[in-house]
């Protein structure tokens, strides 16, 4: 596709009411994200409620953390209304214009803590039940062509909406009540509803898995079986990991340079704010122009390169205009190579797993950022900020070394053999395949305690400057005393888990030792 080509791919996807919908649906996704990360703790805290148990509100993020749980169930089964993946949305918005409407009800009850918790738990669940449904549903319906416009509208809107949910609704509840508030919120939801009603069913609707084995298995053996797919894996990864570790202390890095209170909100809010939604979409509507080969180059060495301005900063004095620039660039260039990643994603997804393939390749993506903090943290301690920064464009080399293996510098867009391709009938039968998965899941089940120890051991130095002490560290990760230690635990062993079935599907892609391989 030529420029010009693409230019006129751009306003047609501008008209085009797929598009539209799946934007629009991006607000519902973003409300309850606002609601529960920011309004609820608030909410909870401002009405006298015990630290303790406002802190047990934070694992009400854990559905969005294993939402792969229970995706192969939506690729396998179909609500009766709506089709597979809209109906699944509209189950999830109707669930949720309830449970906010039920928080209405509990609203000026600050003494039914529990129950608000309740609340937040099942609001999480079927927010991101939604939010398999809507990334699944943009997979199935947006053409080629269509999906660079959307990715920076999606991400503007659900901004827009966790803005609304969060930061506005607290302001609101100030003035008014939080009944009042949340009433509204509930209400928010119907129009969405009629949004999903009306949105186009995709032109091609492929058929479901005929079994639920099958929506767990072959959605893993999908990706595997595609040329270099661990490498591809990998970059998924990696290619934002320069990002992450850089964003992970910016605000601590700008308070140790002496940035005030006004400075570094005005940073990290308006610029930031704005930095990353411009670059966002402008990254989507070029990878729709020059392709989204080009597009991966181009904004990933972008968004590596741009951590040279904290270099500079950390070398500076206090210079107000450096420092915006540094972080309104970092920001641009983020949004940049968030824009290309997100179509990629899109186009390296299986319309008939969408909900499995798009969930699995959306965790991977958000690894690096569980991790970066602590790890970050010790690290300045121990070298400083500018050799740091430094270490962090070094971290994002890898990602486009990874990305030179599939996609040769001067390609326009992801070559064909790297496209979706239908899986094969023929692969290795079970009893081949058990021991790799078992090899695979403890490896990943004693490298994952391993890292969560190591970082908790490396939180309670730098917070308490006591010796490091790893197996203290490792016996709490074994041993949860409190509720978020659980939802650790459960991490890790979900992780394991996967981790083993992703073994298993490798082994069951390579050749058998005969040509005639059963299916497994």
């Amino acid at each position: 596709m030529r420029s010009g080509d693409g230019t006129a791919g751009i306003w047609r996807a501008m008209r085009s009411w797929r598009t539209a919908s799946v934007a629009l649906l991006s607000f519902s996704s973003g409300l309850p994200l606002g609601l529960v990360w920011i309004a609820i703790p608030d909410w909870m805290r401002a009405s006298g409620v015990d630290i303790r148990i406002v802190g047990l509100a934070t694992l009400a993020q854990a559905p969005w953390s294993f939402k792969i749980l229970w995706s192969p169930l939506m690729d396998r089964y179909a609500p009766p209304v709506f089709g597979r993946r809209r109906g699944w949305a509209g189950l999830a918005q109707v669930a949720l214009f309830a449970l906010t409407l039920l928080l209405a009800g509990v609203g000026d009850r600050p003494d039914a803590p529990w129950v608000v918790l309740a609340l937040a738990l099942a609001i999480a669940f079927a927010s991101a039940t939604q939010d398999i449904a809507i990334d699944a549903y943009a997979v199935d319906v947006l053409r080629p062509d269509e999906q660079g416009v959307v990715v920076g509208a999606r991400i503007a809107i659900y901004r827009a909406a966790m803005f609304t949910a969060g930061s506005l609704a607290i302001t609101l509840a100030g003035r008014y009540s939080w009944p009042l508030v949340c009433t509204g919120l509930a209400l928010a939801y119907l129009p969405m509803l009629l949004v999903t009603a009306l949105a186009p069913e995709p032109e091609r609707v492929p058929a479901a898995p005929r079994r639920l084995r099958d929506a767990v298995w072959l959605p893993i053996v999908g990706v595997l079986q595609r040329h270099r797919a661990l490498e591809i894996l990998a970059f998924v990864v990696l290619y934002k990991l320069a990002d992450n570790l850089a964003q992970s202390l910016t605000r601590p890095f700008l308070i140790d340079r002496g940035y005030d209170e006004l400075a570094r909100g005005v940073a990290l809010g308006s610029i930031s704010l704005a930095a990353t939604l411009t670059g966002t979409a402008l990254g989507g509507v070029f990878t729709s122009v020059i392709g989204l080969g080009r597009a991966l180059w181009v904004f990933g060495a972008l968004q590596v390169f741009s951590n040279v301005g904290y270099v500079v900063l950390a070398r500076s004095p206090t210079n107000l205009p450096l420092m915006y620039a540094a972080n309104g660039f970092e920001q641009l260039t983020s949004g940049l190579g968030t824009g290309a990643f997100s179509v990629l994603l899109l186009r390296l997804t299986e319309r008939r797993f969408s909900a499995t393939q798009y969930a699995l390749f959306s965790s991977l993506f958000g690894l690096p950022r569980l991790v970066s903090g602590p790890i970050c943290g010790a690290m300045v301690d121990a070298v400083g900020w500018e050799a740091f920064y430094w270490f962090t464009i070094a971290c994002g080399l890898p990602g486009l070394v990874l990305l030179g293996r599939f996609v040769p510098l001067r390609a326009r867009d992801l070559p064909a053999e790297y496209e979706v391709q239908p899986a094969p009938a023929a692969l290795r039968p079970v009893r081949e395949v058990v021991g790799p998965g078992l090899v695979a899941g403890s490896a990943m089940l004693v490298a994952a305690t391993a890292a969560a120890a190591l970082l908790a051991a490396l939180k309670v130095m730098r917070a308490s400057g006591t010796p490091f002490d790893f197996l203290a560290a490792l016996g709490a990760v074994v041993r949860p005393a409190e509720a978020g230690d659980w939802i650790q635990l459960a991490g890790i062993i979900v992780m394991a888990a996967f981790a083993g079935l992703i073994g298993a599907a490798a082994a069951a892609t390579r050749p058998g030792r005969q040509s005639g391989t059963r299916s497994v």
